[in-house]
């Protein structure tokens, strides 16, 4: 018989309630809560998940004493900043419409009210419209409101961060349709997922910054089937889309959602071209959300690691988002070695009713430790040192914010001086360094 979570023996909660091994918090800053959060040069760079809060910037280089530095908001509440990349004395910002998972249930709106028409031989009222589609009745007309409006603000946002305490705007770029998700910066290219007129959910889009003014496109590339009008997509968004690439020499490395991993060959930036794919989608039920290739090799074979990301509607009885660990070596041969996940029975909130599983890695290499944020979860510390076989170092898991069932852990960053930083999805930055 299955253990009940409450019975799993925790070490100690330290003075502040949280659940440590391998892991000391030196600094917990409240602030709102984000999805990524980058250092460079003793600055924190952090996007919010709510309007108005646009980007914040933090000065860590006391990182016992964090000092909120600059603070963007948002000129619109119809948007939300939640991605950022910093590279010398640039900064890029996403724009994306914000609650763009419920808005996107407009696109079903006449279809529900068409079918429930036929079936009840009358015009449904509002409740029963609600009821079809798992919304509440005053929702309804927001969505209606929604079909004749079109959102005006997506694309990125370029700032000059010369001074980090005076960040100052150079352009906006606009994109397409739901705007900007995530991306990856060079110093040159932008590597762009967003959505674009013509396509079916997010692509890639890349941009030379070498104007930082005046944004080029230089190239684009999507998944089969995500032309306008090609029916062998679904979904416009839980689907095949791209959440982003990361650049690795001549390779971007993309995480496609359900289409799994993607390797991209940009040895000709203006045409990029498909090298190879590995989807494990199904059985595993959570979407592929980061793919980074590392350092390491496996028997002189390169490796990639891949993490999913839990979401609200996880399946009970399935697998939780995870961590994955790829041999990459052949671009058109991807191939998993093992796979790391957390147990329901390692966090007392696993069961809150809030998300728990996988979120985020660092987006760059951090040696034979992996340092991986997890919902409801916290920190995960993962030794590759063996990557058929990786092993937990230690964890961190905060208490919840005052007034939420769990905690949220959805972004970590690692500075060169081995200072961590965690941020929760709903509110809070714990800033941590190893034992």
């Amino acid at each position: 018989m299955a253990q009940n979570n409450e019975q799993r023996i925790f070490p100690p909660m330290d003075g502040g309630g949280c659940i440590v091994k391998g892991v000391k918090r030196i600094a917990h800053l409240d602030i709102p809560g984000g999805a990524q959060v980058v250092e460079q040069s003793g600055y924190l760079f952090i996007g919010h998940l709510c309007p108005p809060e646009g980007t914040s910037i933090i000065d860590v280089r006391n990182p016992g004493k964090p000092r909120l530095a600059a603070r963007i908001v948002l000129p619109d509440m119809e948007s939300h900043s939640h991605k950022v990349m910093v590279s010398g004395d640039l900064m890029i910002v996403n724009s994306q419409r914000h609650r763009r998972k419920f808005f996107r249930k407009s696109e079903k709106l006449q279809g529900v009210e068409s079918k429930l028409t036929i079936e009840k031989k009358e015009k449904p009222n509002d409740m029963e419209i609600a009821e079809a589609m798992g919304i509440k009745p005053q929702e309804v007309e927001v969505l209606r409101a929604e079909l004749t409006y079109e959102y005006q603000h997506g694309g990125f946002r370029i700032y000059n961060i010369a001074n980090p305490s005076n960040p100052r705007e150079i352009c906006f770029q606009p994109t397409g349709g739901m705007g900007a998700h995530g991306f990856d910066f060079d110093g040159q290219y932008c590597y762009v997922s967003t959505e674009m007129a013509g396509f079916r959910g997010n692509i890639l889009v890349i941009y030379d910054l070498s104007v930082p003014a005046r944004p080029k496109e230089v190239s684009r590339w999507c998944l089969p089937g995500q032309e306008a009008g090609d029916s062998k997509l679904t979904s416009q968004l839980n689907g095949n889309w791209l959440h982003h690439a990361l650049k690795s020499g001549h390779i971007l490395w993309a995480a496609c959602s359900d289409a799994g991993i993607w390797a991209i060959d940009i040895t000709d930036i203006t045409r990029p071209v498909t090298a190879g794919t590995y989807n494990y989608h199904p059985p595993f039920p959570e979407s592929t959300h980061t793919v980074m290739a590392i350092p390491q090799t496996n028997q002189g074979r390169k490796l990639a690691l891949a993490i999913d990301e839990e979401h609200d509607n996880h399946p009970r009885g399935q697998p939780h988002a995870a961590l994955w660990i790829c041999d990459v070596h052949q671009t058109d041969n991807i191939k998993p070695l093992s796979v790391f996940e957390v147990s329901e029975l390692d966090s007392p909130w696993s069961r809150s009713g809030s998300r728990f599983g996988a979120s985020q890695i660092v987006e760059h290499p951090t040696g034979n430790l992996v340092y991986a944020a997890w919902f409801a979860g916290g920190l995960r510390i993962v030794d590759i040192s063996d990557p058929a076989s990786p092993r937990e170092y230690g964890y961190f898991i905060p208490p919840p914010a005052p007034g939420l069932p769990a905690p949220q852990s959805m972004d970590v960053e690692v500075d060169n001086r081995g200072i961590i930083y965690l941020l929760d999805r709903n509110r809070g930055l714990d800033i941590l360094e190893l034992s």
